[in-house]
């Protein structure tokens, strides 16, 4: 059943639990979160891509206010919650400064196997191997897709596609495919990187035999 939500579109993908530590300073987004505050009101967060408020967005919740300025400013902590579809965009909504509109909402699965998400488990660190990085990566976490999405070096735009798959088998299909791409390529780069830091320098080389 379609629900109105006040926005406040971003150019930044939120995912179902993630946190998201915003600054808010813009007069608009001030009522909106002391709305928010006063009515016990969730918002939407519309992905802002290809310079325009896409279909698609994420409910959040307000968790913490952390700090409150004199001049109206806020920092706040939310939290995902549900994915939306935007079925009419009113800007502004109503007799409000901010945007908003009547959204449905849309069921996600999290029907992967432990294979598949022992396979994405595994190529995700094999990419912070090639990267130099530790990240913490579990194949047992619910939603994996969901957790490391934002740590697999994906496009805003791949970012939001994967926000639109409704299974979690597709979407780690969807991202076992970007890493099977990615790692050749990034090994290639570190091949060059090694071959151009030895230019130059003293080398054993072995005798050919002809």
């Amino acid at each position: 059943m379609p629900q109105q939500l006040p926005f406040f579109p971003l150019n930044v993908v939120v995912y179902p639990s993630e946190t998201l530590s915003l600054h808010i300073f813009e007069p608009r987004y001030q009522q909106l979160i002391k709305d928010c505050q006063e009515q016990e009101m969730l918002f939407g967060i519309p992905v802002y891509v290809d310079e325009q408020v896409g279909e698609f967005g994420t409910v959040v919740q307000i968790t913490e206010i952390v700090n409150q300025y004199s001049d109206g400013r806020m920092d706040i902590k939310t939290k995902g919650k549900n994915i939306f579809k935007v079925l009419d965009f009113q800007n502004p909504l109503g007799n409000k400064l901010y945007s908003g509109g009547d959204v449905s909402l849309i069921e996600v699965e999290d029907d992967a196997t432990s294979t598949e998400k022992i396979l994405l488990t595994e190529k995700a660190m094999e990419l912070y191997e090639l990267l130099h990085v530790t990240v913490d990566v579990s194949y047992d976490t619910p939603f994996l897709s969901y957790k490391i999405a934002h740590k697999l070096g994906l496009s805003l735009k791949h970012e939001y596609y994967l926000l639109q798959l409704t299974k979690e088998s597709e979407r780690i299909s969807y991202l076992i495919d970007h890493l099977t791409r990615t790692i050749p390529v990034l090994r290639d780069a570190e091949s060059t990187k090694q071959r151009i830091h030895l230019n130059g320098h003293f080398r054993n080389y072995d005798p050919l035999t002809f």
